[in-house]
């Protein structure tokens, strides 16, 4: 992986920044109309996908993948890393 410049990174979170003032002001404009049909629409394409039947222990190895990190960086800031 490519490192970055301090300089690189400061101008990529700005992007990302004016991207989310873009955001947040797009959805100060949307009309409570529109944001309800959009929640409709939404709430209409659940059926678009089957059950997922590994849905269960795929997110009991996402749980226990994200405890073994917190345990491992638990213990780093125990010992003062």
């Amino acid at each position: 992986m490519a490192q970055i410049t301090p300089q690189e990174a400061a101008a990529y979170l700005a992007r990302w920044g004016q991207v989310h003032r873009q955001e947040i002001a797009e959805l100060r404009s949307t009309s409570i109309e529109q944001k309800f049909r959009q929640l409709c629409a939404l709430s209409a394409s659940r059926n678009i996908f089957g059950i997922d039947p590994d849905r269960d222990r795929l997110s009991d190895e996402v749980a226990a993948r994200w405890q073994r990190l917190r345990a491992y960086y638990r213990e780093k800031a125990l010992a003062g890393e």
